[in-house]
């Protein structure tokens, strides 16, 4: 989730409708200037006895942190606790029980997507050793009740605890016990997001399929490929979902921004405090109306918070978010980026994943994105066919559409060899679901313990 890094003292304040759009138009970028914005979660584990963290013990989230200074992060500060880092690499935060995130800077190609992660991987495992503290690769938490997860003192966080149970059932879950693999991309123009987010919406349950990854709840089977998937299908019915109006005629900006303003606020940010909004209406905001700041408009920044808290599987903001897919392995860490942008950054493959979706009816799309949580590659794809089916053709299209890129490494090699994790997935029918419920009913003996050794970076 966003982390504030600045102050909000010298922001513009919003007096048209067309401040609203402008952050949207405002990302659009020629396409010498598109690039690739990776995040990535783990979860944090003691060593000794797999407990999560607190964020003020010895050896806790707050020391992981500033040990993590040494390689140049700069700590972002809220209430007097370090809450997040900043830094060349983009900023390290924290999610609301310490799942550590990177969300990396806007990259050019995925060599340089691959290294960057590398390094992080590299300096939180050097802490790590020194800390007593492990990082595990997973979409949801394996053995861990909500009750045994600390929470990290984030203001935004604690608004939210209290609004979730409000709205759904699984806000908590969604919250305390899920880490996910998201890529950000841009766009030229609004026709060029238009085109983009419907392709990107219409496959993103096939993403979710393919790096599906948490079929375990309170260490036992929980009957699903990616329950972390299905968590969102009960967390806020106002903030999430495939957004149907998206494959409507017309859609564009104003669309986007109207469905932004009903979703319902969280919070308005003043003087590095949080204040509590959950449930008001950035409507009543733009009319002075807010019970929470009455007689006050809203700034800019206020805006570009809002939009953060919409929680699609596809999110506009002054870029396009992939939001569908469990965390994970280094090697689907950068997969995920791969997919997207073998699909989006190619006319010719943008344009051939746009023809393999385009007759697909809204009662598709909310048909399988309501089936992959729990069948997978297994769901059946609309037109006929499974979910497997589907992935040889879609990764197909995103390998020539790598192959067009050209972005080659020292070594002379382009982009494609990322999506080779996936091509492995595809072939087989098998995700890391999949991969983890044959060892733990097999080589395992259905002891869950061994997943810790399995999928920890």
């Amino acid at each position: 989730m966003s982390t504030r890094t600045g102050s909000d003292k010298h922001d513009p304040r919003i007096t048209s409708r067309d401040d609203l759009l402008s952050v949207f138009s405002g990302g659009e970028k020629p396409r010498e200037r598109w690039r690739i914005g990776t995040e990535h979660e783990k979860f944090v584990y003691r060593r000794a006895d797999r407990r999560a963290p607190s964020y003020d013990e010895p050896g806790g989230i707050r020391d992981l942190l500033m040990a993590l200074t040494r390689y140049g992060w700069e700590p972002i500060m809220e209430g007097g606790n370090v809450i997040a880092l900043g830094g060349e690499d983009g900023t390290v935060s924290l999610e609301p029980a310490g799942q550590l995130e990177l969300s990396g800077a806007p990259l050019q190609n995925l060599h340089q997507t691959c290294a960057e992660t590398g390094r992080h991987l590299k300096q939180v495992k050097e802490v790590g050793e020194e800390l007593g503290l492990g990082f595990l690769g997973l979409g949801m938490w394996p053995d861990k009740t909500r009750e045994e997860l600390p929470i990290m003192p984030k203001g935004r966080y604690a608004i939210m605890l209290r609004h979730m149970p409000r709205v759904g059932q699984m806000g908590l879950d969604m919250m305390l016990r899920t880490c996910t693999i998201q890529t950000n991309l841009d766009y030229s123009s609004e026709a060029d997001m238009v085109k983009k987010f419907r392709v990107s919406l219409a496959l993103q349950p096939l993403g979710t399929a393919l790096f599906a990854n948490s079929p375990f709840t309170e260490g036992k089977v929980n009957g699903f490929r990616s329950y972390r998937s299905h968590i969102w299908t009960d967390t806020d019915p106002a903030r999430t979902g495939m957004l149907p109006f998206v494959f409507e005629d017309g859609f564009g900006y104003e669309r986007y921004a109207d469905y932004a303003l009903d979703v319902p606020m969280y919070f308005v940010y003043r003087d590095g405090k949080y204040i509590d909004a959950a449930g008001q209406s950035f409507r009543d905001f733009l009319d002075g109306k807010l019970p929470a700041l009455p007689g006050e408009t809203p700034l800019l920044s206020d805006w570009v918070d809002h939009l953060s808290t919409a929680f699609p599987e596809v999110r506009l903001k002054s870029f396009l978010e992939m939001r569908g897919s469990d965390g994970g392995r280094w090697n689907k860490i950068c997969a995920l980026p791969a997919l997207w942008v073998g699909l989006l950054y190619d006319q010719g493959a943008l344009d051939a994943a746009w023809d393999l979706v385009k007759d697909w009816t809204i009662e598709d799309h909310l048909r399988i994105r309501s089936a992959v949580p729990k069948h997978g590659l297994q769901t059946e794809a609309p037109g006929g066919g499974d979910f497997q089916t589907l992935a040889k053709q879609v990764l197909a299209i995103a390998h020539d559409g790598l192959a067009a890129r050209g972005e080659v490494n020292s070594l002379g090699e382009n982009e494609t060899a990322f999506l080779n994790p996936l091509h492995t997935i595809a072939d087989t029918g098998k995700s890391p679901a999949d991969v983890l419920l044959d060892k733990y009913e097999g080589e395992w003996g259905g002891d869950l313990s061994h997943i810790y050794d399995e999928l920890s970076f």
